[in-house]
């Protein structure tokens, strides 16, 4: 018996990863990536950057969606997992106290201090369900308000209130809750005197299209809501842990103290899955109100060893090394150095977000040829533009970015939050030189246009 070998495994058959994917997985994800020319070989990754074969490095604006907030393969969270997985503890028995989920709740609670309990599961989507179904409950009440083009997560619950109809298409019925606009009071104190809302639902900066609350807006809700007795959710799942420049987006208004708040992605370090559900004591003791009920809302892998020992070295690295201040100084010399651009470009219509999480919007130019061209891509497909601008990103320049949502014309740069003054200067400079290129007319760039519109047109 020879064992298991996974580097030899990895060295035989690595070769096959977009065949592989192709044959077995979402069969849509290696074909979309060869027509963009994302087909890429990464080997090997540190901190903001990862590397392909032949030894090029890349800087990545993405972070893995917003997983790799401290970078990839950071050294404390990796000594964590060995400590953790040497030291053999009698993890999930599931019938005793474990010290690791506790040490990281209270850790996690103190960045939040109106909290009193959390609730650890394993996805950003799993931290949303627990609280629509605490919200619920704690309140006897069905319906959950959320807003227009929000992201809450892909499962079922979290689906029926997500914002975006392409998420939706195809998987109903969902959950009765009800649509309002970001920043719609009106709508929201309407929907509030029928009586039967639990809660509202909120990204403070959402990540489709990196569109923020307006200034009071969150405080305002949070009267009306307790005005009805209903709860305040806030989804902090990307916008947590440090990325607007303040440890929870919420936190950029004072007196906003939401009832639960979800967490996930950054706190895993980027290697072991977890979620997590703050809220307040009488919540989580209405839903846990007897021995009876003990397991009524659990999970199979929540506060496994791994993902608590991760979540507890993410968050020492964040003080010991000043992350979230980094972020904040990072984001706005990075967010400065883009708006600077926008009166010099006229395709470039706005640059916004907070901390490292930012958004770059286009829009119809002004000048004929730019705006003829602008026309075409805009009958075709909305966001076929910035699509354009996130191409010779990553193919010329190397550097890895995201349209924010589909139909949209934005870009947004989420970055690990350990970037420094040379990544934005590469990042600046890259994005200086495809807007000349656009702008100048450059032929391959707008070659590369019509074969999106021809991919746009021909569908399948």
């Amino acid at each position: 018996m020879t064992g298991f070998d996974l580097r030899a495994l990895l060295d035989e058959r690595g070769g096959e990863r977009y065949e592989l994917h192709a044959r077995h997985l979402n069969h849509q994800l290696p074909r979309m990536l060869h027509t963009i020319g994302f087909d890429k070989v990464y080997v090997r990754a540190e901190g903001a950057h990862f590397w392909d074969a032949e030894g090029n490095d890349y800087l990545d604006m993405l972070a893995g969606f917003g997983v790799m907030g401290l970078g990839r393969h950071h050294p404390v969270v990796r000594r964590a997992l060995h400590d953790v997985l040497d030291a053999q503890l009698a993890d999930l028995t599931r019938f005793d106290c474990q010290p690791l989920p506790g040490l990281l709740a209270e850790k996690l609670l103190s960045y939040s201090p109106h909290l009193d309990r959390v609730f650890f599961g394993n996805s950003g989507t799993e931290a949303v369900e627990t609280a629509l179904k605490f919200a619920r409950y704690a309140t006897g009440r069905p319906r959950i308000l959320y807003c227009d083009h929000a992201f809450h997560g892909l499962t079922t619950g979290s689906l029926s209130v997500n914002g975006e109809g392409g998420f939706r298409d195809g998987f109903a019925p969902l959950l009765p809750d009800t649509k309002i606009a970001l920043g719609d009071l009106a709508a929201l104190e309407r929907e509030l005197k029928r009586g039967d809302v639990a809660a509202f639902v909120v990204e403070p900066i959402q990540g489709k299209g990196v569109l923020a609350a307006p200034p009071g807006f969150l405080r305002a809700a949070q009267e009306l809501l307790r005005r009805h007795k209903a709860l305040l959710i806030a989804d902090e799942v990307q916008t947590g842990l440090g990325r607007t420049g303040d440890f929870y987006a919420y936190q950029h208004e004072p007196g906003v103290e939401p009832d639960l708040v979800c967490v996930a992605k950054a706190l895993s370090g980027g290697y072991v899955p977890v979620g997590a559900t703050l809220g307040k004591d009488w919540i989580f003791k209405k839903v846990y109100s007897s021995m009876d009920r003990v397991l009524v809302h659990s999970a199979s892998f929540g506060s496994n060893a791994q993902a608590m020992a991760a979540g507890l070295a993410v968050l020492s690295v964040m003080e010991e090394e000043s992350v979230v201040a980094n972020a904040r100084a990072m984001g706005d010399l990075l967010r400065g150095r883009l708006a600077a651009l926008v009166d010099e470009y006229e395709l470039l219509h706005e640059v916004r977000g907070r901390g490292l999480m930012i958004g770059i919007e286009f829009g119809r130019p002004s000048s004929l040829g730019l705006r003829s061209r602008w026309t075409m891509l805009q009958a075709a497909r909305k966001g076929l533009f910035a699509q354009m601008v996130v191409v010779p990103l990553l193919q010329k320049h190397r550097i890895l970015t995201q349209v924010s949502g589909d139909h949209l014309e934005v870009i947004k740069l989420i970055p690990p939050l350990i970037v420094d003054e040379r990544d934005v200067d590469r990042f600046v400079g890259a994005f200086r030189e495809v807007m000349d290129e656009a702008h100048g007319g450059g032929a391959l760039m707008w070659d590369f246009g019509r074969t999106l519109v021809k991919q746009a047109v021909g569908g399948g």
